[in-house]
């Protein structure tokens, strides 16, 4: 009885034996099979897709620079600050703009005066002119026309007097200036922290500005002399209009006179035209002392601050339009076979492990090579043929970065469908 449960138990194993093997060979093949088709199918999307590694987030970085020379009185952002398009960044001291702005003005007010007086004699002289050649009869007219002259004339004067008082002004507040330089220089330079050239400089400027309100208020006193002298002229056209009396030389010469008087008027509006150019240029620098932001990003490489002197050009920041990217992805030149604008692609990007879609925009005219510092010069026979790079820039499609998580720079693989 023994013996046949031993028959019975060895049969048993041996069948266990043959079923183990065969569910080994099961998931042998099983396992050969899904990786036959895991291959397959690998096999197959590299036949549709083409990608890199050797590609990265681009953007625009904006430089703002200074477009007038002057001294920064405040910076309002930091590095790494998000900032809008027009928010002030620096601004630049204004008191000495706006002096010039005052004395284009000033000048501007002097030749509108000169314009109307010399307008004023055109008619004057064409009218003393006809007079004169149309015999004595007319002259009691021209003698008039004289008097009506001698009364703009006044006027034009008085104008000038105002003009002078305002440029006394101006003169005054370029010596208020200057004397604030000596003031703030003195202690400096007796502390020799700053070269006693720069304090005789201010020094020089003020005893120069001081004179200029001296020049001025002699300018002033000689406008109100001119006042007096017309006033007198006045009276003595409306004399002379009781004594009108005209001449055959006086007839003769009137038409040069017109044209004379005509030749300076044009000469006036012209020097009214060139003082408004010049009121308008102050104005417009005056508006270069506040520098703001000329698109919305993030400051960056921030290289100004509060008391440096900055000149026409110089660059103090960059803004990184966050909302302006792109991606730069350098296929090589075997990859682009069936490569097309505006096939789709996936972005991975390494530093936040999202996928974005996006499009083939453009792809470059010449590789990476070709664009570099030193191109390879192969006609010079160190030739060794290596697989070029293509630069492709491939656009992320809207409404993916509104956390604007991604910055130029950042590492991704692009994969893009050519079929």
């Amino acid at each position: 009885m023994a013996t046949v449960t031993d028959k019975e138990t060895h049969e048993q194993v041996r069948t266990s034996r043959g079923i183990g093997s065969y569910i080994k060979w099961i998931i042998v093949l099983a396992v050969l099979t899904g990786i036959g088709v895991e291959g397959y199918r690998i096999w197959e999307e590299s036949q549709r897709v083409e990608s890199t590694d050797d590609a990265q987030i681009d953007g625009t970085i904006s430089p703002v620079s200074a477009r007038i020379a002057g001294n920064v009185t405040a910076v309002l952002v930091a590095d790494d600050q998000p900032v809008k398009a027009g928010d002030v960044l620096v601004q630049l001291d204004k008191k000495d703009l706006e002096v010039a702005l005052a004395r284009a003005q000033a000048d501007l007010a002097d030749a509108q005066a000169s314009l109307e007086g010399a307008r004023s004699d055109v008619p004057v002289a064409s009218v003393s002119s006809s007079s004169t050649l149309s015999g004595a009869k007319s002259s009691r007219d021209d003698a008039a026309v004289a008097v009506d002259v001698a009364d703009q004339q006044l006027g034009a004067a008085r104008a000038r007097l105002n003009v002078a008082q305002a440029n006394v002004r101006v003169a005054q507040a370029n010596l208020t200036k200057a004397s604030q330089d000596v003031a703030r220089y003195r202690p400096l330079a007796e502390r020799e922290e700053i070269a006693r050239q720069t304090f005789d400089q201010a020094l020089a400027a003020e005893q120069a500005a001081r004179a200029t309100v001296d020049a001025q208020q002699a300018a002033v006193a000689e406008a109100q002399q001119n006042i007096s002298a017309a006033e007198k002229t006045v009276e003595q056209a409306r004399a002379k209009l009781r004594q009108a009396d005209s001449t055959v030389e006086a007839a003769s010469s009137g038409p040069q006179q017109v044209k004379s008087t005509e030749a300076r008027a044009t000469a006036a509006a012209a020097r009214v035209a060139q003082k408004r150019a010049e009121v308008e240029q102050a104005q417009l620098s005056l508006t270069y002392t506040t520098i703001t932001a000329p698109v919305a990003g993030i400051v960056g490489r921030k290289a100004v601050d509060v008391g440096q002197n900055i000149a026409p050009g110089q660059q103090v920041m960059s803004i990184v339009a966050v909302e302006d990217i792109w991606v730069t992805a350098n296929f090589k030149e075997t990859q682009l076979k069936d490569m097309k604008v505006g096939q789709s692609a996936e972005i991975e990007v390494d530093g936040n492990g999202r996928t974005y879609s996006g499009r083939v925009e453009r792809i470059a005219g010449a590789s990476g090579a070709k664009f570099s510092l030193l191109p390879p010069e192969n006609a010079t026979g160190n030739y060794v043929r290596v697989v070029q790079r293509i630069p492709v820039r491939v656009s992320i499609d809207p409404n993916q970065n509104n956390d604007h998580a991604l910055r130029p720079g950042m590492s991704v693989t692009p994969k893009v469908h050519i079929r």
